[in-house]
């Protein structure tokens, strides 16, 4: 059981390299198995194909990330339907800006598989999925936003376009900055900005 568990770790280990440097499509399992010190027959036993051993890898943090999100939007809805144009308070938006970027951060490399090489995988839509569910939040929290206010319904391209960037500052910050410590300044005041644009809309 050790010597399996040992092998399965090697074989991720050798597989994230392998992904990182050349990309899903380009990536080969001849090359995984060779630098895990294993028999590709070793590989099959634990993994049907590449796609399975790269979703070993991106699978699980990306389900995270998706909870994470589905949680702090469900919060917001509440949040939202008191809202009054008085005071916007955003200390809960950048707190979950700061726990999403700290997840991202903890799957650091595994989050960079996903952004920059799944292309031929499952996984090369992902972005789109992220998009995808910040925009019907944004869609939801809009139009509560303007029968609170009395005010026109925003076009479902607006609202496209910033779940468009909601997501890119999240993806700018993992391209560009290695810290974590830097990445958590830069992205709270990247969400600051972004939600100031997002009510003058209003």
């Amino acid at each position: 059981m050790r010597n399996e568990k040992e092998t399965k770790a090697k074989l991720l280990a050798s597989a994230k390299k392998e992904f990182l440097e050349k990309g899903y499509m380009q990536a080969s399992l001849r090359n995984i198995c060779k630098n895990a010190g294993v028999t590709t027959g070793a590989l099959y036993f634990f993994f049907q194909d590449k796609e399975d051993l790269f979703a070993s890898l991106v699978e699980e943090p990306l389900k995270q990330l998706y909870e994470v999100m589905e949680k702090h939007y469900a919060e917001e809805e509440e949040r939202v339907k008191e809202v009054t144009g008085k005071e916007i308070d955003i200390a809960d938006d950048i707190l979950a800006a700061n726990q999403i970027i700290h997840y991202m951060y903890v799957y650091y490399d595994e989050f960079q598989l996903i952004i920059n090489h799944s292309q031929g995988s499952r996984f090369e839509k992902s972005v789109e999925r992220l998009v995808e569910i910040s925009e019907k939040q944004l869609r939801l929290m809009s139009d509560e936003i303007s029968k609170v206010k009395g005010c026109a319904r925003i076009d479902d391209s607006i609202i496209h376009w910033f779940a468009h960037m909601q997501v890119d500052i999240f993806l700018h910050v993992m391209k560009h900055e290695k810290s974590e410590k830097i990445a958590q300044q830069q992205i709270e005041k990247m969400i600051k900005v972004l939600i100031s644009g997002w009510f003058a809309i209003f």
